[in-house]
């Protein structure tokens, strides 16, 4: 399946889930501001469900939100530790007066952090959705199978993938945010963004 037919199932399928169901889109609003609500909710879209299920079962749909935040907070880890690394000694230099050493220890520490982030990224999409299939928190972590799924989807390819459903998000977010009233579009629409970015991910998951 290519990114424009992910896309457009990805956009049918939430379309399918709010318009017409108002009671489910205030809900899931609520759940937004309750963040790991959605996010737990939006595992439930990971697993596969079709049509997307009622919001319910809250307790599960909180622990699982908790749990969901939690593998994404723990692979972020190194590259904390790496902007950590680089940034200190480099500030360190600028306030000596070596700006030169400061700018080359920033820049390529930046540039190794962003590629450690970028693979991390990578990694922690895929082991969420391996989390939500197998509803074992050790799962996210089960580095081989997570590895063997990222290398039958692409490496490459999942980048790409993902990297085009940002970008459309962002520019929708970033339109929103500069009209009128757009950051209570912004929260309105919050639900439909995550259930879009939870079935896209669902399908690069299937596609391999």
């Amino acid at each position: 399946m290519g990114i424009g037919d992910m896309l457009g199932d990805s956009f049918e399928y939430t379309k399918e889930t709010f318009i017409g169901k108002w009671v489910r889109w205030i809900i899931l609003i609520i759940c937004s501001i309750i963040f790991p609500l959605i996010m737990g909710y939006s595992l439930e879209v990971m697993r596969g469900k079709k049509p997307a299920p009622e919001p319910g079962t809250w307790v599960k749909t909180l622990i699982d939100g908790i749990l969901y935040f939690t593998i994404n907070f723990i692979y972020m880890i190194p590259v904390w530790i790496l902007a950590f690394i680089f940034i200190l000694p480099s500030l360190m230099m600028a306030f000596s007066g070596n700006v030169t050493g400061a700018i080359a220890v920033g820049g390529i520490g930046f540039l190794i952090t962003v590629i450690v982030a970028i693979i991390l990224t990578l990694i922690a999409v895929i082991s969420v959705v391996r989390f939500a299939r197998e509803e074992k928190f050790g799962e996210a972590f089960n580095f081989s199978e997570i590895v063997a799924k990222i290398k039958s989807i692409g490496w490459i390819n999942l980048f790409i993938k993902l990297l085009v459903v940002e970008i459309i998000i962002g520019i929708i977010a970033m339109i929103l945010m500069m009209i009128p009233y757009g950051i209570i579009l912004l929260i309105i629409l919050s639900p439909a963004f995550t259930v879009f970015m939870a079935r896209y991910i669902c399908l690069i998951y299937d596609s391999a």
